[in-house]
């Protein structure tokens, strides 16, 4: 079953602390949107209302879905500030940045120091 997003889940990797009334978990986010993240490490029952914590700023969520060591989390609000936003903007702007080309002779001889098939150049 496909499911219909509005908006882009990106690829980010932020650690996190989970709370609930009784536990706080620790845990990453691996995808994120403005509407809610994946995350892994950790695992709450479906329907658990939580807080995300990331550098002392909290944002509220409910427990979309849950896996063996991973969930889905929803946001009631979506994300537009706060340091949790800061990092899905850096993800965003990270992926629209084009990679320069190198051609594959300059990366081999600054993977193995310039010298060149072992050669020793000073």
């Amino acid at each position: 079953m496909q499911i219909l997003r509005t908006r882009e889940r990106i690829v980010v990797d932020i650690a996190i602390v989970v709370t609930t009334v009784l536990d706080s978990l620790e845990g990453t986010i691996v995808d994120l949107s403005e509407g809610g993240a994946q995350v892994v490490g950790c695992t709450l029952p479906a329907g658990s209302s939580c807080q995300i914590d990331l550098d002392g700023h909290i944002t509220f969520g409910t427990v979309r879905w849950s896996e063996e060591d991973r969930m889905g989390i929803r946001f009631p609000y979506e994300l537009n500030e706060g340091p949790l936003y800061d990092q899905l903007e850096l993800a965003r702007a990270a992926r629209r940045t084009p990679v320069a080309f190198q051609p594959r002779a300059r990366v081999m001889a600054a993977a193995t120091g310039g010298g060149g098939f072992g050669r020793r150049t000073s």
